[in-house]
């Protein structure tokens, strides 16, 4: 049975927050979440890179002078990748680095990465997350008085809220995410967890 402390806006702790692990994962595995993680940050490569081959660069492709009778080195056309100016021998092209897991591999790891955080005592479940108004200062305070305020955070509500959203996203250490967007990579990437009583709720719901 896992126990995490269950905290007010205000940092005050008004109860326990008690759960079965089996409700989000059988265990840890830490090559499949490896092999999320890696697979979350190919997906984030741009691969735009390009330079010119031989085929591309200007100038003609006919041979400079005949092949034997100048006393010269024999020479091709002024393209050839040795020559200044000439195209590259191994010219990079656009590359899409992106691919994709099983789906049921992704959740599964999703669920890991999240048991793991309140197994490392790196989890704070908040009673409730009231925003009336996007004010940078309310997170900024709620972050100050639950003691995270120092280290990189992970913000996680039930459904998408704007208000929310507007007054966390000028905190450089702040990461806003709904349940229907949390995934492994966000979630250990971040060093600290805080989710709502709704969102872990919802989540512990799904299978």
């Amino acid at each position: 049975m896992i126990s995490a402390p269950i905290r007010d806006m205000s940092g005050k702790e008004v109860g326990t927050y008690d759960f079965d692990p089996a409700d989000l994962a059988p265990g840890i595995n830490k090559q499949l979440l490896h092999d999320v993680v890696v697979m979350y940050e190919s997906n984030r490569r741009v691969g735009t890179v390009k330079t010119k081959s031989r085929a591309v660069v200007a100038g003609s492709k006919k041979k400079m002078y005949r092949q034997k009778g100048t006393g010269r080195a024999r020479a091709g056309n002024r393209r050839t990748p040795v020559r200044r100016g000439g195209g590259h021998a191994f010219a990079k092209v656009p590359k899409d680095w992106s691919y994709r897991l099983p789906k049921k591999a992704i959740r599964l790891a999703t669920r890991m990465a999240l048991l793991s955080k309140f197994q490392d005592g790196e989890a704070i479940v908040v009673d409730q997350l009231a925003v009336s108004e996007p004010k940078t200062r309310t997170i900024t305070a709620m972050l100050k008085a639950l003691g995270v305020n120092q280290q990189s955070c992970l913000l996680t509500i039930a459904v998408a809220n704007s208000e929310v959203w507007r007054s966390a996203r000028n905190i450089p250490t702040v990461q806003v995410s709904p349940c229907a967007d949390l995934n492994a990579y966000d979630l250990l990437h971040q060093k600290r967890l805080v989710i709502t009583r709704e969102a872990i709720d919802q989540l512990r719901a799904k299978e």
